[in-house]
């Protein structure tokens, strides 16, 4: 992008749909004034963030002033941090189990091996949690009988029943200790976290869970409210697992009529996107004809941005075409470019954080020190529109742009 460009909005709504994280909502908010003040040192822009009252979901007001433009963004986090709070209180003895049927789920379906076809990075950190899963139970079944033995030789002087008591009384009360021990842990594993994620969608074979459906409707009643205002931008940004939310959500929106032909202009920014986890697996039937039908759809832009440094990301994986939901008359969207973490950040930054993986999944929603054209808070807070800004912008000739999902079926 050359020149100054022309603002085109004064006034923004921007919602952001989180991936599958317990996380309370205002760890978004400060990683948005901490990066942005960052980005908007590097790149000559003011980013100032106001906290917002009197709402009933969580958010946060950006004044910016980008190239002589002063843009007001309202931003909303639409919440689901509690459905997945809820899918991980589960015991250990239940995770293992869950364990169990998601790898079967993966392998069995086919799902696992057509994976591999497109990105290893994101089947490596799904096989992550099993490996890890299964090395500390390993861990905890080798230390307990050693502990155990020792326990059976020290009582067993005084009476081979004390003994084998005592052997079998050190051996659970070690397993016991450390399996919760690892569990405690988790917060620098991450074992457990990525094991509930993955298992989450697999447990109903790419279907959505009741919950899950109920409080999709409500956010996209959240946007169709705000398409009837005089924003000049509602931008809807979808992170790792809330990719596929978003198409869902937007899909409905634009299947039930609920466009408006003079509203706002409408984009889509998916970071990061996880979408083949979920659209290879069986009964992802609804996921495929939502992808389906927002590929064709007017009256909306949809850029997909990823990197091949993320490797918790499909990074430029068309999640339409290889999910096999591409239309046979063609597609529109989405753009699928790529954050390019190589050349956007210098080589010191780079070598700071490449292998922190579930920091570089996140490093989309943060500052570069050499930005290129995607720059999450100028998108977010600068006076172009999603569509204008990369008009023009050619896909990335590197992107996976073929069928490759055994499951291509899709809900009627």
């Amino acid at each position: 992008m050359t020149g100054k460009p022309q603002q085109e909005v004064t006034r923004r709504r921007v919602f952001y749909i989180p991936g599958y994280d317990p996380i309370h909502p205002r760890r978004y908010r400060e990683l948005y004034r901490k990066e942005g003040a960052a980005q908007g040192a590097i790149s000559g822009y003011t980013l100032d963030l106001i906290g917002r009252q009197g709402t009933d979901s969580y958010g946060w007001l950006v004044n910016s002033t980008q190239d002589g433009a002063e843009v007001e963004a309202e931003f909303d986090v639409l919440v689901w941090s509690d459905i997945v709070r809820d899918s991980m209180e589960l015991s250990i003895p239940a995770t293992y189990l869950m364990m169990a049927r998601t790898a079967w789920t993966y392998i069995g379906s086919g799902a696992l091996r057509r994976l591999m076809r497109l990105r290893k990075g994101p089947v490596i950190a799904a096989l992550y949690p099993v490996g890890m899963l299964i090395l500390q139970l390993i861990l905890a079944l080798v230390v307990g009988v050693v502990l155990a033995g020792l326990a059976r030789w020290g009582a067993g002087t005084l009476h081979p029943l004390a003994g084998l008591a005592a052997g079998w009384a050190v051996f659970l009360a070690v397993v016991v200790a450390l399996m919760r021990w690892f569990r405690k842990i988790d917060n620098k594993l991450y074992v457990y976290y990525l094991m509930h994620d993955y298992s989450y969608s697999a447990a109903t074979r790419g279907a959505n869970p009741p919950e899950l459906e109920a409080r999709m409707g409500e956010f996209a009643d959240q946007i169709a409210r705000a398409l009837t205002t005089d924003v000049d931008e509602v931008l809807v940004v979808g992170h790792s697992s809330g990719a596929h939310l978003g198409v869902s959500i937007l899909a409905d929106l634009v299947r039930d009529g609920r466009l408006p032909d003079n509203g706002p202009t409408l984009g889509f920014l998916t970071l990061g996107q996880v979408v083949p986890m979920v659209s290879f697996l069986p009964e992802a039937r609804r996921l495929r004809r939502d992808l389906h039908d927002l590929s064709r759809a007017g009256g909306i832009t949809w850029v997909d941005v990823t990197a091949p440094g993320d490797g918790c990301a499909f990074a430029l994986c068309d999640p339409v075409t290889v999910s096999g939901a591409a239309p046979p008359s063609g597609k529109r969207w989405p753009l699928v470019i790529s954050a390019a973490f190589t050349q956007t950040l210098s080589s010191e930054r780079w070598a700071e954080l490449r292998w922190r993986f579930f920091r570089l999944h996140f490093q989309y929603l943060c500052a570069f020190d050499r930005p290129g054209d995607y720059d999450y808070f100028r998108i977010t807070a600068g006076p172009q529109t999603l569509a204008n800004r990369f008009a023009g912008r050619r896909p990335s000739k590197s992107r996976i742009d073929r069928t490759v999902s055994k499951y291509t079926d899709m809900a009627s």
